[in-house]
């Protein structure tokens, strides 16, 4: 077990028994359960996403592990995850971050998505931070990853939105056009 109660991902059946909080239909705490049973029934629970950007406006994508229970080898927000019991949104950004690119940067909330088909029944948390460091996907997690022009992914979405999560897109769509935080 990992902190604060975390199974450690380094399997596939170790996500599945990952304890999560499971929330009503306004995000309020009402229980905890396994990750696996929380998916398989549809339950509510929450979740962080971090749109990563460099110096030069690029976002960085992450190809989902073939491994994944949820949406294998499909492209998505440079991190994401769930969040942990008792843990606040920003620092399961952080943590994330950390997890999956072996980064750390300085994080700021850009919005939230109600949970819904299209999330996968997360309540999500999206983070936006810039980074001039090189991130080191974790294979565990991650296929391969890349920075993205906004212009080249706008048209690739608009091609081929099959190759995203339905989180991401939402995502994209709704808060992708914002200003990138700079770092000076």
């Amino acid at each position: 077990m990992g902190k604060r109660g975390r199974k450690k991902k380094d399997s596939p059946e170790g996500m599945l028994l990952e304890m999560l909080e499971i929330t009503d239909q306004d995000g309020n705490v009402v229980g905890l359960l396994p990750r696996g049973q929380i998916h398989e029934q549809k339950l509510f629970h929450k979740a962080v996403h971090v749109f990563l950007f460099n110096p030069e406006g690029k976002i960085y994508l992450q190809k989902r592990s073939r491994l994944k229970d949820e949406n294998p080898g499909k492209w998505d927000s440079s991190a994401s995850g769930h969040v942990s019991p008792g843990e606040p949104y920003p620092v399961a950004a952080r943590r994330e971050l950390k997890e999956e690119l072996g980064l750390l940067c300085g994080l700021s909330e850009v919005g939230r998505l109600p949970a819904s088909p299209e999330t996968g029944y997360e309540f999500v948390v999206l983070f936006k931070g810039t980074t001039r460091k090189s991130p080191k996907p974790n294979p565990l997690e991650i296929e391969e990853g890349r920075f993205v022009d906004p212009a080249e992914l706008e048209e690739w979405l608009a091609k081929k939105p099959q190759d995203f999560t339905p989180t991401f897109r939402l995502l994209w769509e709704k808060f992708g056009k914002q200003p990138v935080p700079r770092k000076h």
